[in-house]
């Protein structure tokens, strides 16, 4: 939606440098302040009005817009932006009768969606990235948008040539939305210089122990789930079991090689202690997790140390 009225705003600055523009939120719009933003100006000034989250306008102000669109000034771009739903859309139908352009703003939900994304901020660049380093560019930055865009923009300047999950991994390690998930993906994966160095960036950062340690339970019943799982079970099934959306399975598969059922075994023992030790049992929580994530990724195996 930002891109959208900044292609507006630009459209009109490139006809007009020195256009004026007005961006205002519902708490900032009145009935003097449209009759002054949208009257004929004396020196033919262009303007762009943005009336950001035109849902929120009160009766009243929508009525005014409303009337406004039945006889816009010829020298004002007028850009009204919209949340979605029921609320408010009589006066985008308004707009739309008067002959607005309308641009639909629905952003990615989906986790497939959000690496697409990122495939096309590259590709609009004249850049390439991976499709291994977009994914790790998401897992890294989290499912904000804005977020994720930036953070391409910054591999854009900052780098050169294809960008590649050895990139995304200098730029962004340990500065995942989720670093819990991030620090149990990496335990199960018995990737243990990796699971500490998360684990530690998380604690620094404030993530609640018990939360870390939440994060290491989902995984550790994905892989029992996954690697018991029995023949004919349907994806639907076996995500509801495993506690995840159905495209994470793929991923639990591939986690849940190098697993057998002794190891499993003992990296629920190890979730459970863990627990305890978080909770009371224990002094150091810190410790304990760091024991825990030491333990799990060597239980990948079966193996107990």
């Amino acid at each position: 939606m930002d891109r959208a009225v900044a292609s507006v705003v630009a459209s009109a600055r490139e006809a007009e440098p020195d256009v004026d523009v007005h961006d205002l939120v519902p708490s900032q719009v009145g009935p003097g302040t449209l009759v002054e933003v949208t009257s004929p100006s004396l020196f033919g000034d262009s303007r762009v009005v943005v009336l950001r989250s035109s849902q929120d306008l009160t009766k009243d102000l929508a009525t005014t817009v409303t009337d406004y669109l039945a006889n816009p000034a010829d020298d004002v771009t007028m850009v009204l932006t919209h949340a979605g739903g029921n609320k408010g859309k009589a006066l985008l139908q308004a707009a739309l009768k008067a002959g607005a352009q309308r641009v639909d703003c629905k952003g990615p939900s989906k986790p497939a969606e959000r690496v697409a994304f990122v495939k096309k901020e590259f590709s609009s660049a004249g850049r390439q990235i991976t499709a291994d380093a977009a994914q790790a560019l998401v897992d890294s930055v989290g499912s904000e948008l804005r977020e994720i865009a930036a953070a391409c923009t910054q591999l854009v300047a900052d780098t050169e040539g294809r960008v590649d999950a050895g990139t995304v991994a200098r730029y962004h390690s340990g500065k995942a939305e989720a670093s819990g998930f991030t620090v149990a993906d990496r335990a199960v994966e018995g990737r243990l210089p990796e699971a500490l160095e998360q684990l530690r960036w998380s604690l620094a950062v404030g993530t609640a122990p018990v939360l870390i340690n939440s994060a290491l339970a989902g995984a550790v019943r994905g892989i029992a789930v996954v690697a018991q799982s029995s023949r004919g079970v349907g994806e639907a099934e076996l995500a509801k079991r495993a506690k995840v959306p159905p495209w994470k399975l793929r991923t639990l598969r591939q986690q849940a090689r190098g697993w057998n059922v002794a190891g499993v075994a003992r990296a629920m023992e190890v979730v459970a202690e863990t627990d305890a030790l978080i909770k009371g049992a224990g002094r150091d929580p810190e410790y304990a997790l760091e024991r825990a994530v030491v333990e799990i990724a060597h239980a990948r195996g079966g193996a107990r140390h």
